[in-house]
């Protein structure tokens, strides 16, 4: 069992830029794969970037390739995204997930817990 809880989101002009924080609970966090998602109003939740329990491999929608970034520091129990020029169609609130002793997917069904989400919000 792992609880995660999102951090950092909130108001920024277009072409700014935020870092969102994802700390987990529990002591088996190096073997989780870590996953990023939003969701926009009355949209489908979608695959934003994941990042594997090493943190050598990771992944990315094309829609945030090159603005995006997903790390994570096993000893701290975080994962994080770096969003950097963003745009008004990345307001979501943004949801961590954690897939347990697998590798990283898109897959938003493959993920097996999930953190309660945090607003960003883009102005133009």
């Amino acid at each position: 069992q792992v609880q995660l809880v999102e951090s950092g989101g909130g108001l920024v002009q277009a072409g700014g830029s935020l870092r969102l924080s994802c700390a987990a609970s529990g002591r088996t966090f190096s073997s989780y794969a870590m996953g990023w998602f939003r969701q926009a109003p009355g949209k489908e939740r979608e695959f934003v970037a994941a990042i594997s329990w090493s943190g050598g491999s990771t992944y990315y929608a094309d829609s945030v390739k090159g603005r995006f970034t997903i790390s994570r520091d096993n000893a701290k129990n975080t994962v994080y995204l770096q969003m950097n020029s963003l745009k008004p169609e990345d307001t979501a609130v943004y949801y961590c997930a954690a897939r347990s002793f697998q590798g990283a997917t898109m897959e938003r069904d493959e993920y097996d817990y999930w953190g309660q989400g945090t607003q960003v919000t883009v102005s133009s």
